[in-house]
């Protein structure tokens, strides 16, 4: 595959930080919106791993968490769980399938995935949910609260286990649908 020029790059990754931005921003004025900014800012930065530009995408990965920091306030509480872990998820998929070949090597890397994600999510729980969405007064709070760390690692794994593998799926549609850009 022929290499691509460090315009295109530059221009990708624009586009790129500019959609993950902008999904970002919105997700954090807007509450309920929080985990489609999320949603779609991983797929803004899918775009530019679909051409193999790892570089273009730390760099809008990082350009996005700071024009979404600033443009949301200095909220970091909504941005730090795309920070901790669903911005870099896609590059670390792109580097697993890339240059993992050993089926015992998949398994391993998944179960630090899933170890990552767990604490990203006990992150988000107590920085995020409680505090800003008030979920204790739920009816199923009391009992999560409970059993706390069995739903964390256990429902949280099962979760990460259908989102890695969507997420993969996501990732060869992106490539698929970006195959006809011919740089």
């Amino acid at each position: 595959m022929k290499r691509s020029s460090r315009a295109f790059e530059i221009a990708l990754s624009a586009l790129s930080c500019a959609v993950a931005a902008v999904a970002l921003t919105v997700g954090s004025y807007v509450d309920f919106l929080l985990m489609a900014g999320y949603l779609l800012a991983v797929f803004a930065l899918m775009v530019p791993l679909s051409k193999d530009l790892i570089l273009g995408n730390l760099l809008a990965f990082a350009g996005a968490v700071l024009l979404a920091f600033f443009f949301s306030g200095l909220a970091i509480v909504q941005v730090l769980p795309f920070v901790a872990f669903f911005g870099l998820h896609p590059a670390a998929n792109w580097a697993q399938k890339k240059f993992v070949k050993k089926k015992p090597l998949h398994f391993a890397l998944f179960v630090g995935k899933a170890v990552w994600f767990d604490l990203s999510m006990w992150l988000m729980w107590s920085v995020v949910l409680v505090p800003i969405f008030g979920i204790e007064s739920a009816t199923w709070y009391p009992f999560v609260k409970q059993y706390f760390f069995y739903v964390l690692f256990v429902g949280g794994t099962l979760f990460f286990a259908a989102y890695d593998y969507m997420m993969f799926l996501c990732q060869r549609s992106v490539d698929l649908t970006l195959r006809r850009i011919g740089r």
